[in-house]
């Protein structure tokens, strides 16, 4: 449909953007491990970027496509330009969130992650984000309540899953542990521990060997 729309207009910035999207999210859903994915990603939204600068979306989008790459410095200047272009740009606040998580800045984090729900509190991405900065503060019991708040409204939604296998691991639940591993089994079969590791977008090596080996305890290989 994007490409539909960009042949139709080749100045339709935000068609670029929303391509972008797709291609990067393909990378890290493990649909494709061809790295020109996420390097397609790149040059579409910086199309997209060159097109119309004045764009939130664009500058979010790119903020995503630098932090897959690990370039966290240059992921959340791109998120901040999108927030200082529209500073009620929920999905802005909630990419933001992520960069600082990976980042090593946990509050900033739960900050800007509940900025995000309080602009769209029924965005389910936005309550996603913000249990997964709860993660990086260590604040478990309120990130599980948030968890499972997504997940009465969307089992299927493989993030949470991922959240609460971290957590029930690293309490020691084993048997949760395991279960939601086994859901996570469920929706994404083809799930590789180590092809996480691989893509994982944290700044310290150490924050992913960790996560990693709590998603070992709960099954995942």
């Amino acid at each position: 449909m994007y490409e539909r729309a960009i042949e139709l207009d080749p100045q339709y910035a935000a068609a670029y953007s929303r391509l972008s999207t797709t291609y990067w999210m393909e990378w890290f859903s493990q649909w494709s491990q061809d790295p020109q994915t996420l390097e397609h990603a790149h040059e579409l939204v910086q199309e997209a970027v060159a097109l119309d600068d004045s764009l939130p979306g664009p500058h979010m989008v790119l903020g995503w496509v630098y932090l897959m790459k690990k370039q966290h410095d240059q992921a959340q200047a791109e998120m901040e330009r999108a927030i200082t272009l529209d500073p009620n740009f929920d999905p802005g606040y909630q990419g933001l969130a992520f960069v600082l998580g990976s980042s090593g800045k946990p509050q900033e984090a739960v900050t800007a992650a509940t900025k995000a729900v309080r602009l769209n509190p029924y965005q389910y991405s936005a309550l996603n984000g913000l249990g997964q900065a709860y993660i990086g503060a260590g604040r478990y019991e309120e990130a599980i309540a948030i968890f499972k708040q997504v997940l009465a409204r969307h089992p299927d939604f493989w993030a949470p899953h991922w959240g609460l296998a971290v957590i029930y691991s690293e309490l020691g639940r084993e048997e949760e542990a395991k279960a939601e591993g086994a859901e996570m089994l469920r929706i994404m079969p083809n799930f590789s521990l180590e092809v996480w590791k691989q893509k994982a977008f944290f700044k310290d090596p150490a924050a992913a060997e960790r996560y990693a080996a709590a998603l070992r305890k709960a099954g995942l290989k």
